[in-house]
């Protein structure tokens, strides 16, 4: 079998690395594709996955998103071409990837965890053959998009399947040079290219000043412009390359962050986690807010960085749920079927 995989984001590499290893060791050839955005190409060197760069991030316009979509999808489908036939193509929210495979015919899975990307789920839910989704998403939620029967659901958190096979590694504190005694919180910037986060977050601000005062601070940019943004704030400590960020989470006493995937990772870890995010709170949020596993940030206030005397550093909390990638990559092959 052979199955082409497509990353466009930083956090896909994470989410997608087991589902490739899971392929591989069923005997699966797997070529993968990456877009030129983020972390994302960085992150594929870090965890040693070899992908043909195309493409990059057009801009969070809708129109620059349109055009980025048309040029990207015409590439891949080039490439795709070029390189033989493929049996599966799949991504975590590629629109890019999906569409190629549908001008070739060629099966394709899609997966997600934010319901409300409107415009991302319109292409690839109805262009998609399986759509993988938290079962904590409601069906319903999900049939202006053409989902209905195409869903294949999948218990907790798309965290707690890659990070299963985590073990903290301090060689993160080294690099940074962070010192484990100290109180460390680690913060991840407002998605601010994304179309469905179009906020000033004031509350993001706050608590970055808040934070600073009370300890060491990693700061997790997204775009170039963040990163100068964090540079002209200084007393934050801004790594220059791709990090191993699980491990760094692992070790923080606090996370808080205006994205998704980090918070979630944060609760998948058992490390305190606040959210600053300011668009609509989509169903895992939803969830695990009332279950109290993680925390929505009204007030920078609320903020007390301390070092837990009880809790050894990187130390993973005994209530942490893992679960198998291998129900991850049953649900993506499903088309096959």
């Amino acid at each position: 079998m052979r199955v082409w995989i497509d990353l466009t984001n930083s956090p896909h590499v994470l989410v997608l690395r087991p589902v490739i290893e899971v392929l591989r060791a069923r005997g699966a050839e797997v070529r993968v594709t990456a877009r030129d955005f983020a972390q994302t190409v960085a992150l594929c060197e870090r965890h040693g996955i070899d992908a043909e760069v195309i493409g990059r991030h057009r801009g969070g316009r809708l129109a620059a998103k349109g055009l980025g979509l048309v040029d990207r999808s015409t590439a891949l489908a080039r490439w795709a071409r070029r390189n033989g036939r493929f049996d599966l193509a799949l991504g975590h929210g590629s629109n890019d990837v999906t569409v190629a495979a549908a001008l070739l015919r060629i099966p394709r899975s899609t997966m997600f965890d934010y319901e409300w990307a409107t415009v991302q789920h319109t292409v690839n839910c109805r262009l998609g053959n399986a759509v993988v989704v938290p079962d904590a998403i409601p069906p319903q939620r999900l049939d202006r998009y053409g989902a209905r029967a195409k869903i294949r659901a999948y218990a907790g958190l798309k965290e707690e399947y890659y990070l299963a096979d985590l073990t903290p590694d301090a060689t993160v504190l080294d690099e940074l040079g962070l010192d484990p005694a100290l109180p460390l919180a680690v913060v991840r910037t407002p998605p601010a290219v994304a179309l469905y986060h179009r906020f000033e977050n004031d509350v993001f601000a706050a608590a970055l000043h808040r934070l600073r005062e009370q300890g060491q601070v990693v700061v997790l940019p997204r775009t170039p412009e963040q990163r100068a943004d964090l540079a002209r704030f200084g007393g934050v400590i801004v790594p220059e390359r791709a990090i191993d960020a699980p491990s760094l989470i692992a070790f923080a006493d606090l996370v808080v962050s205006a994205g998704g995937t980090m918070n979630r990772e944060a609760v998948a870890l058992g490390t305190p986690v606040y959210t600053t995010f300011e668009g609509r709170l989509g169903a895992v949020d939803e969830r695990l807010i009332a279950e109290g596993r993680l925390r929505r940030l009204s007030s920078a206030a609320e903020l007390e960085l301390t070092r837990a005397p009880d809790r050894a550093p990187g130390a993973l909390s005994p209530d942490r749920v893992t679960r198998d990638p291998a129900v991850l990559v049953d649900l993506l092959c499903s088309p096959l079927r």
